[in-house]
């Protein structure tokens, strides 16, 4: 007598808590967007990158990543503008958010084996989100590398610590709370 074969469900990469949490910070993401400084250099100073930050720090490496890849697809689908902003100036700092999300998470969960992973992740998720965003900026607008880093870093590096430094205050305590 044979049994009948029993189908499972496949099991799902993430929770529904996990779920929930990336879905929660893509829409933080998309509501820090909406506070944004027009810049004489045509790049805006946005809240973005703290949002980006702090789910990184709250969620780790791999939800983070999941969380603003979310968010990436949403403004794709024309919910903050459409496909235009990824291939626009200031696509290149959208587009690198789920890598500086997966390195400054990648830190958050390795800073107790390494000391001072956290705060070289932090340092390199920035950074990266500069050289691709400045990369694409120049590209773009055919300038020099000069003139991108004159329009899309300098004067953005007083603000960026400062979010920073609020947001990893801000992540760790969420972060605590929630394990």
């Amino acid at each position: 007598m044979n049994q009948p074969e029993t189908k499972t469900a496949p099991k799902s990469a993430f929770t529904v808590k996990e779920t929930c949490y990336a879905g929660l910070f893509a829409a933080v993401i998309a509501i820090m967007a909406q506070i944004s400084i027009p810049m004489p250099g045509g790049v805006p100073m946005t809240m973005q990158t703290f949002a980006v930050t702090l789910a990184a720090i709250v969620l780790g490496a791999k939800l983070s990543t999941v969380s603003t890849v979310i968010y990436l697809i949403l403004g794709a689908a024309g919910f903050t503008g459409g496909l235009a902003k990824f291939v626009g100036p200031t696509g290149g700092f959208l587009i690198s958010f789920p890598l500086m999300a997966f390195v400054i998470g990648w830190g958050v969960e390795h800073r107790k084996a390494f000391p001072g992973a956290f705060v070289v992740a932090l340092v390199a998720g920035t950074v990266l989100n500069y050289v691709v965003g400045v990369a694409m900026f120049c590209a773009l607008t055919q300038s020099t590398l000069a003139a991108g880093i004159t329009a899309c870093v300098l004067p953005f590096i007083p603000t960026a610590i400062i979010k920073a430094i609020l947001a990893s205050v801000v992540g760790f305590a969420v972060r605590k709370r929630l394990n």
